[in-house]
């Protein structure tokens, strides 16, 4: 793909994350107001949330399954179409069931984001420069969380309705799914022009991972990652109150983490461009785990004003491994592994706060928080069985 090509299509999905992103974490700020609006209890209220992130997880897999056959742009139009299309009609709500039935539709729209962007990128940088594109792609996800909630915020203030902007972000959706069928090309419809040429490496067949064991160990490593970044992020300001700081502090803990976890998913891209990618992941989690485990060892102040340099690590690996799925898996077959790679990542996201939160009930947060210090730590050995799957891989790099 030309240069120039591949700029407009990393640009048309970093905006497309921005747009997902963005409409997946409002609903924080969201839920209180419809709460408030249709006098929800909070047993709906949580009803609500679990539908919308049950959807997002559970359709990964099947629209990456689909977009083989239908291609990943045209699939990606469709779902933001769709989520664009549930937040019009979250805005006309009535009620409860609406409420329900419109974010649970937003959830199945956003669903196709994360792998069918990843893919698109993956193909528009084959070689070098993909770690960077897809670190870029996610910074730019940071980039919707932030302004689609200070929007309502702001609108709030201003004495503007909350349903404005959420009628609001649904039409940006439609302008994004407009803007993703015109501005990223039809992989799907190019295929089958490269097939007959030698350059490409040869299919694999079922699910295309070229190194079992590499892709296992990666897995493994997303796992151990997505899990401490969703205990820590969870109990980090529960730590900072048991270390005798405000309420009013502790709130701004996972604000601070996200604000260096922007800068790191952006960094470490680069960095694994640089160093390559095992060093940038062995780097990225012995700092996390030290970073960690130094939050329980210095006193409360210092803690907090460590968090913005543990969010650079926690937050940047990410970056470093959705990146590597492009040397392990054929190019056919990306759409269904990078929705097999992020579904892993959205369960750990569900399991990991309720298994820390039944161990900081036993043994107290200061205990949870040193044992995901300390399991961050274990992908350092996974990093050698990785290692001989990504210089395998690398000459038929996808």
């Amino acid at each position: 793909m030309p240069q120039r090509h591949a700029k407009r299509t990393l640009a048309t999905c970093c905006t497309a994350h921005t747009l997902h992103d963005g409409l997946s974490d409002v609903t924080y700020v969201l839920l209180p107001l419809l709460a408030q609006t249709f006098g929800l209890s909070l047993a709906q209220v949580g009803l609500i949330r679990s539908a919308h992130r049950t959807a997002m997880a559970a359709f990964q897999i099947p629209a990456g399954l689909v977009a083989e056959r239908f291609g990943e742009r045209n699939l990606l139009a469709f779902g933001t179409a769709i989520a664009g299309i549930a937040f019009i009609a979250l805005g006309y709500a009535a009620g409860f069931w609406m409420i329900l039935v419109a974010l649970f539709f937003a959830g199945v729209g956003s669903a196709v984001q994360h792998p069918l962007c990843s893919t698109i990128i993956s193909h528009a940088y084959p070689d070098d420069g993909r770690r960077a594109a897809l670190g870029t792609y996610n910074f730019f996800g940071d980039v919707g969380k932030f302004a689609f909630g200070g929007i309502v915020s702001l609108s709030l203030l201003a004495g503007i309705t909350w349903q404005a902007p959420v009628i609001g972000f649904g039409a940006l959706g439609l302008l994004t799914a407009a803007m993703v069928f015109l501005m990223v090309s039809d992989t799907k419809a190019r295929r089958p022009a490269h097939s007959g040429t030698a350059s490409n490496a040869v299919k694999v067949p079922g699910w295309g991972i070229k190194s079992p064991r590499g892709f296992t160990a990666l897995c493994l490593i997303e796992i151990l990652d997505s899990s401490t970044r969703t205990g820590f992020l969870t109990f980090v300001a529960f730590l900072l109150i048991a270390k005798g700081l405000p309420a009013g502090w502790a709130a701004l803990s996972v604000p601070l983490i996200l604000t260096g976890g922007m800068a790191g998913k952006l960094a470490c891209g680069l960095l694994a461009e640089r160093f390559g990618i095992i060093r940038t992941i062995v780097i990225t989690e012995l700092a996390t785990g030290v970073g960690i485990l130094l939050t329980l060892a210095l006193p409360g102040l210092a803690a907090f004003f460590l968090l913005p340099l543990i969010g650079v690590v926690l937050q940047g690996t990410s970056s470093v491994l959705y990146a590597t799925i492009g040397d392990l898996a054929d190019k056919e077959r990306l759409p269904r592994v990078f929705a097999l790679f992020y579904t892993l990542g959205s369960l750990c996201g569900i399991a990991a706060p309720l298994g820390y939160g039944l161990l900081g009930d036993r043994f107290g947060v200061d205990n949870s928080i040193a044992v995901i210090g300390i399991a961050v730590l274990f992908t350092l050995p996974l990093c050698l069985a990785l290692r001989p799957a990504i210089s395998v891989s690398r000459p038929v790099s996808v």
